[in-house]
């Protein structure tokens, strides 16, 4: 989940349910903030010293991969998320929950995710740091972390789409912490927002919360794609890549 925030298009959100550890997520960021807090940090703090090391000691690699190889290191994303939609097939049953509203609201959430990839973006210098500094970068982490935890919206292209996306990267690369402080800030606290509305939704309309889940992350497959301009063979190999292991996943949550 980590290295996938670090990728503009891929959601970490998605990666999660990949996993199989979605709704536990969005339980656990719920009940932290509760009497049963303790029962939570099990699974809270390993995950997020596992999001928190990725971020930290791959940001460089994932600057350098995107710059020096981006279309087989997006085939590769690419092919995790397509991977991930026979196991929401299976997840959300399909042929026998889906109704003509569930099949409408998949396709508008396709349509929204994939219109993103229509936006073009100017990056931001941050010159001094401030206090108008300080909140821009944190409601830049605010409006990105509403998006992590959506599968198929990608908090790096949100920040990409804002002209934030490469500042933060290579602040987060040279360990700035007044950077990392004020952007982590606006985060968590969207993450802690986003997490009680998700969790009611997940509760109340699971059938529609799955379509809605089914088309974004079909979308954000037109956002993630990088076009082809040669590397055909390697971009092969990683999408064939990402997409087992997406399916071996899926394979293995769904026994469980």
């Amino acid at each position: 989940m980590g290295t996938s925030d670090l990728i503009p298009g891929v959601s970490a959100g998605t990666i999660a349910v990949i996993l199989g550890i979605y709704n536990r997520l969005i339980q656990a960021i719920n009940s932290f903030f509760s009497k049963d807090w303790k029962k939570q940090l099990g699974f809270l703090i390993p995950l997020g010293v596992g999001v928190l090391s990725a971020i930290f000691l791959l940001s460089h690699l994932i600057d350098v991969l995107l710059e020096e190889y981006p279309q087989p290191t997006n085939f590769f994303f690419l092919g995790l998320i397509i991977g991930i939609l026979p196991f929401l097939y299976i997840k959300a049953d399909i042929k026998n929950t889906f109704t003509s509203k569930h099949y409408i609201l998949l396709v508008i959430a396709f349509l929204a995710i994939a219109s993103l990839s229509l936006f073009n973006q100017k990056t931001v210098v941050l010159e001094t740091i401030g206090a108008t500094q300080l909140l821009v970068l944190f409601f830049s982490g605010f409006l990105a972390s509403m998006a992590m935890v959506l599968p198929g919206v990608s908090g790096s292209f949100v920040l990409l789409l804002i002209g934030m996306y490469e500042l933060i990267l290579h602040e987060v690369s040279e360990f700035n912490f007044i950077v990392i402080s004020a952007v982590g800030a606006g985060v968590l606290s969207g993450i802690v927002l986003m997490s009680r509305l998700l969790k009611y939704l997940l509760t109340s309309y699971p059938i529609m919360m799955y379509a809605a889940i089914i088309g974004m992350v079909a979308g954000s497959t037109f956002v993630i794609y990088p076009g082809i301009d040669g590397q055909i063979i390697i971009s092969i190999v990683t999408l064939t890549v990402g997409f087992a292991t997406a399916v071996i996943l899926g394979r293995i949550e769904n026994k469980n």
